[in-house]
C-alpha cells in the first residue's frame, strides 16, 4: 500500500519516495511549506539559498491508504499516489497551486530531472495555470509589465535586469524558487514552468495569507528583513 511504500513522516516533514526520487515537504515559517526533491542519494542541506533557518513549528502530518497531507497553519500540501503535489488554503479548502500531472501522451513528470556531468541536473518544474490568475514580482525588468502572466522571464542578473525569483499571486499565495541557478520562468496560459539549467536539486517555498501584506510579511520573515536605513546615508545622493 501507498502508506508503507511511498510516504513516511520524518521529524516534522512528509517524505515521498518512488523511482529513485525523494520529495521532502516541511513547515518553513508562518503558514508556509518548503519543498525539496532530488533523484540523487539524499536531500542536501548544504546548498546556497534565500531561506533562513526555520524554527520548529510542529506540522500536522496525516498518511492514509491513497493520499498524504502536511499542514502548517493556514496552508496544507497534499501528495497524491503519483507524487503530484497540491497546495490548499485550509480555511476555504480551495486549491492555491498544484503541480501539473503528466499527460498520457508525453508522461513528462511535474519535476523533470535530466542528468548533466557531475552531480547536477537540468530541472523543469511544472505547475497548473489558472484562468484569471494575476502574478506580480520577479524583481526589476525592462518589459514594462506589472502583471507577469504570459511573460517569459530570464532568471539571471544583467544590467537593469534584477532577478528575484519570488511571485505573488492573486490566488492568495506567494512562491519562491529557492535556487540560484541560471534559468527562466514561463508563465504561460497552459502551464507555469520553472527551469534551472544546472542544479543539484529542486527547492521551492510556498506561503499563503489573507492579504498581500500578510504574504509579504511571511516572505520577509523567511528570507530576512531589510536593515534600517542609517541616518548617515540619508544625505545628498548623486548617480550617473
Amino acid at each position: 500500500g501507498f502508506r508503507h511504500v511511498n510516504c513516511k513522516r520524518v521529524d516534522d516533514a512528509l517524505v515521498w519516495q518512488r523511482n529513485h526520487e525523494t520529495v521532502r515537504i516541511e513547515p518553513w515559517g508562518t503558514d508556509s511549506l518548503r519543498v525539496r526533491a532530488t533523484v540523487g542519494a539524499e536531500i542536501r542541506d548544504d546548498l546556497v539559498g534565500a531561506l533562513l533557518p526555520a524554527p520548529a513549528l510542529g506540522a500536522i502530518v496525516e498518511i492514509t491508504a491513497d493520499s498524504a497531507t502536511i499542514r502548517n497553519g493556514a496552508i496544507m500540501a497534499e501528495v497524491g499516489s503519483d507524487g503530484c503535489l497540491r497546495f490548499i488554503d485550509v480555511a476555504t479548502n480551495t486549491e492555491l497551486l498544484a503541480e501539473k500531472r503528466p499527460v498520457p501522451a508525453t508522461r513528462i513528470p511535474p519535476r523533470h530531472f535530466r542528468g548533466l556531468p557531475g552531480d547536477l541536473f537540468h530541472l523543469e518544474a511544472r505547475f497548473l495555470a489558472y484562468l484569471g490568475e494575476r502574478m506580480y514580482g520577479l524583481g526589476q525588468h525592462q518589459h514594462g509589465l506589472l502583471d507577469q502572466k504570459g511573460a517569459i522571464v530570464e532568471l539571471i542578473q544583467r544590467n537593469t535586469e534584477v532577478s528575484i525569483p519570488f511571485l505573488f499571486s492573486s490566488r492568495k499565495y506567494g512562491f519562491l524558487w529557492n535556487n540560484p541557478a541560471v534559468g527562466r520562468v514561463e508563465l504561460g496560459t497552459n502551464e507555469t514552468r520553472w527551469v534551472a539549467e544546472a542544479t543539484p536539486q529542486l527547492d521551492y517555498w510556498v506561503t499563503t495569507g489573507a492579504s498581500p501584506a500578510e504574504i509579504m510579511e511571511h516572505y520577509a520573515e523567511a528570507t530576512g528583513h531589510a536593515p534600517e536605513f542609517p541616518e548617515w546615508a540619508a544625505g545628498f545622493w548623486q548617480c550617473k
